[in-house]
């Protein structure tokens, strides 16, 4: 039985004009399973392959209504992803899209609630380019912090945010291909971060809904400074690299305000310095973030090494 979360929403409350897009990465065959029975036949859903989906997941996708697969089952990072699938419902008419990662924990009640807060924010200026929830705490991890939008008031209990997640955001495809897509360099880390940042600066805003709330989380679990209010998601080695090295090339971007090019300034050798001790000051830990700080600085990116399939 599809799961309901809140009052019931039947197929003509939905807007027509909105679909569902989902990246998948290695999912278990339960995330999968919550994605078809939350919104397909209730909702169009674009699926993005990026690799590791169990056969018995993947037959259930073949047999979901109004779901449409993409990707080849190769890891091609979540930009691409997300790329790819915003092309896909703008070629299939759609002018909104709700996207989620596959751990979101989240319903067409959610997607509906923002679809009618993008609604409210039609006549703002500038004009938005998505509209996201507010991250509700998850045991054990780190929820990211969404930083208010200097000299932009709100719109009665919508906030402008410098950025947020795309996960759980709804976006606005005609705002999508004024910004342009999000960047396939990246890979992995801060794409969501660039993007709105772009946006601000293209002309579009992006916002937070606080009565909106999905549980959002970054890592296998956190990493706490011993002396000091410095808390950090605990990754692979990895996406930490990437992490670095995507925060570094963003001091060469224009449209990065300087005051947060300053604070990352300031916060990422922290984030390195914790990291170094989690992993024992493992010598090669530290020539790899150190490698990858320069990557950022000199503009190397792309898919890293070490990337899994």
């Amino acid at each position: 039985m599809p799961h309901r979360s809140g009052s019931d929403v039947t197929p003509t409350d939905l807007p027509a004009d909105t679909a569902v897009a989902v990246v998948f990465f290695r999912p278990s065959p339960e995330q999968v399973e919550r994605v078809v029975e939350r919104f397909a036949g209730r909702m169009p859903v674009l699926v993005y392959d990026n690799g590791g989906i169990p056969p018995e997941a993947m037959a259930q996708l073949h047999a979901a209504e109004g779901l449409t697969r993409l990707g080849e089952g190769c890891n091609r990072g979540i930009a691409a992803a997300l790329n790819a699938l915003a092309e896909a419902a703008i070629a299939a008419g759609f002018a909104r899209l709700f996207l989620l990662d596959q751990d979101a924990d989240t319903s067409v009640e959610t997607a509906r609630a923002l679809g009618h807060a993008l609604d409210r924010l039609a006549d703002a200026d500038p004009p938005p380019a998505l509209v996201g929830p507010a991250p509700a705490p998850k045991p054990g991890h780190k929820a990211p912090v969404y930083p208010p939008r200097p000299g932009v008031p709100p719109r009665e209990t919508l906030r402008p945010v410098e950025f947020l997640a795309t996960s759980g955001s709804l976006v606005d495809l005609s705002a999508y291909a004024r910004v342009g897509p999000f960047r396939e360099d990246f890979f992995i880390d801060a794409v969501d971060l660039e993007w709105c940042f772009r946006a601000w600066a293209r002309g579009r805003s992006c916002w937070m809904d606080p009565a909106t709330a999905i549980p959002h989380s970054v890592g296998r679990g956190t990493i706490r400074a011993r002396f000091l209010p410095v808390a950090m998601p605990d990754q692979p080695l990895f996406r930490m690299a990437v992490y670095v090295r995507n925060t570094a090339y963003g001091w060469r971007l224009p449209h990065v305000p300087v005051r947060w090019k300053l604070k990352q300034a300031a916060y990422l050798p922290l984030q390195i310095g914790l990291y170094w001790s989690r992993h024992r000051f493992s010598p090669r830990v530290l020539v790899r973030l150190l490698a990858a700080l320069a990557q950022g600085l000199a503009g190397r990116l792309g898919r890293p090494a070490d990337a899994p399939p």
